[in-house]
């Protein structure tokens, strides 16, 4: 059903608060979305993230960036992470997310997307059969006045699947 699909199958506060070592048994790759989902909205690749993708690859996992940005912002931010990217990746369209898979050389039962959006994040990672995290926004502060619109549409689907309230 249509509605199922916007629900992320887990949800965390921060990237960085994941169990990753745990992940790493079940999933062979991740994919990230950018923005408010590793650092606020148009921030450069921070510490946090270096270290993070770092500690990924050290544990097996294959890394990937899908973003809908353009690639003057998605090209910097994965060669300071040392990671592949899909730039103008049209979520919640399935091109850039099927693009990812194949560039990963993963299934989608095999591959976790994190983001920050329900309408893109979620809904296109779901429907491509991924397993979905949705986190809290870095900074919401920092988001694009129609980001701040989709947002306030999110409440009701964040929550994790099958989470009755």
């Amino acid at each position: 059903m249509f509605l199922d699909d916007l629900f992320p199958d887990q949800l965390t506060a921060s990237v960085y608060d994941l169990e990753w070592e745990k992940l790493s048994k079940s999933y062979k790759g991740v994919m990230f979305d950018i923005d408010n989902t590793l650092v606020p909205h148009g921030a450069a690749a921070d510490e946090r993230a270096i270290v993070l993708f770092a500690r990924l690859k050290k544990l097996g996992m294959r890394t990937m960036l899908v973003s809908n940005n353009k690639e003057k912002r998605v090209r910097p931010f994965a060669e300071c992470l040392k990671t592949e990217y899909v730039y103008k990746a049209g979520k919640p369209k399935l091109r850039g997310y099927k693009e990812a898979l194949h560039r990963l050389g993963t299934e989608p039962k095999h591959t976790l997307f994190v983001g920050d959006q329900v309408f893109t994040d979620v809904w296109g990672a779901n429907r491509t059969g991924m397993h979905t995290i949705l986190t809290e926004p870095v900074d919401p502060s920092t988001d694009e006045i129609q980001i701040v619109v989709k947002r306030w549409f999110e409440w009701p689907f964040k929550k994790a699947k099958g989470v009755k309230t």
